[in-house]
């Protein structure tokens, strides 16, 4: 008898002949890797350094990727043509020195830059937190620039700051993404992509069958949560939950409880209201919830393939931190568009 194969996700699966080769910096949990493979690429080297997204990163890709970057040798990373980073924002020390290279040392934006500076890709793709453009005074950024443009010689148009909910996904999310050529490619002139005229809401992406009662609010969780909102209004502040209605789009997804609180829904399909945690007071009847670690997916443009094999708490914290992936495919169909290949 005929061993079974077993089928490939959709996601593995390049839409067109692989036609370039791109590496997965602070790769998370492969939200660059699933845009850049659907368009043709060949993902040649990956690092992250936290174990449960690695676990996520190895079932979804088979690829366990290389742990901390500070530990890389920028020699023994695979030449390849583009090189994708979504890394953390970090202040850089500026003060009596000029702005450059030896300025990044001891920060991580270090360890992309060592890499391009070896390895010289075609092009590069950073994203990063809204923040970053006026993190420590813009000083950061300006940091960040010199060196790509300056010290290591890219063209770099100007940042962009992106939001997902124009890529076809209803999150309110906005990250800055900075692209850079360098001068053998010859792109001189970079455009990012408009948004699409696409009108989408939380609706489309909610779960079809109704979820498991752990996700609905306990009523004394829920009546600390109007509590804390009334005293910070009470003080003039907007803080608090929210709820966003099936028509509505969603807050941008992060890590920590304040995430979830707001991104509470209505779902009135629950029968069974035994609790399935340790609560106090019981499961509330007015329908509210948190959205399940698989509807944050889809607000990342994840696919329902997608395997999510860690806890929720991980589940939330991995996809909060996450690209959104049609904001970042949108982009990098550019970048590859200017490459020619």
């Amino acid at each position: 008898m005929k061993k079974a194969t077993k089928r490939k996700p959709s996601y593995l699966k390049p839409k067109r002949k692989t036609t370039f080769k791109f590496i997965d910096l602070f790769a998370g949990i492969g939200g660059f890797r699933i845009a850049l493979q659907s368009l043709g690429g060949n993902c040649v080297f990956s690092s992250e350094i936290d174990k449960y997204a690695r676990q996520s990163y190895e079932v979804n890709f088979g690829d366990d990727p290389n742990g901390d970057i500070r530990e890389i040798d920028e020699k023994d990373v695979p030449d390849h043509d583009i090189l994708c980073a979504g890394f953390p924002c970090q202040t850089f020390s500026i003060a009596g020195k000029r702005l450059g290279f030896e300025d990044t040392r001891g920060t991580l934006f270090f360890e992309i830059a060592r890499i391009i500076r070896e390895k010289r890709p075609r092009a590069f793709f950073l994203e990063n937190v809204k923040g970053l453009l006026n993190h420590n005074g813009g000083r950061t950024l300006t940091v960040i620039l010199d060196v790509l443009r300056n010290d290591l010689g890219y063209f770099v148009p100007d940042p962009r700051i992106m939001n997902a909910k124009n890529f076809g996904v209803p999150q309110n999310r906005e990250r800055i993404f900075i692209v850079g050529f360098s001068r053998k490619s010859g792109v001189s002139d970079f455009d990012y992509p408009k948004p699409l005229k696409k009108s989408v809401c939380f609706a489309d992406i909610k779960e079809k069958i109704v979820p498991s009662a752990k996700y609905f609010l306990s009523t004394q969780y829920w009546s600390s949560l109007q509590a804390h909102k009334l005293r910070h209004k009470l003080k003039g502040n907007g803080f608090g939950y929210e709820i966003i209605p099936d028509g509505g789009t969603a807050n941008a997804v992060v890590v920590g409880g304040m995430g979830r609180e707001r991104n509470l829904v209505y779902d009135d399909r629950l029968e069974d209201f035994t609790p399935l945690t340790h609560i106090k007071g019981e499961v509330n009847r007015e329908g509210l919830r948190k959205m399940t670690p698989r509807e944050w997916a889809r607000l990342q443009g994840f696919p329902d393939e997608f395997k999510i094999v860690v806890s929720d708490v991980q589940a939330y914290k991995q996809f909060g931190n996450s690209v959104a992936v049609p904001a970042i495919k949108a982009t990098a169909a550019v970048i590859v568009m200017n490459l020619n290949f």
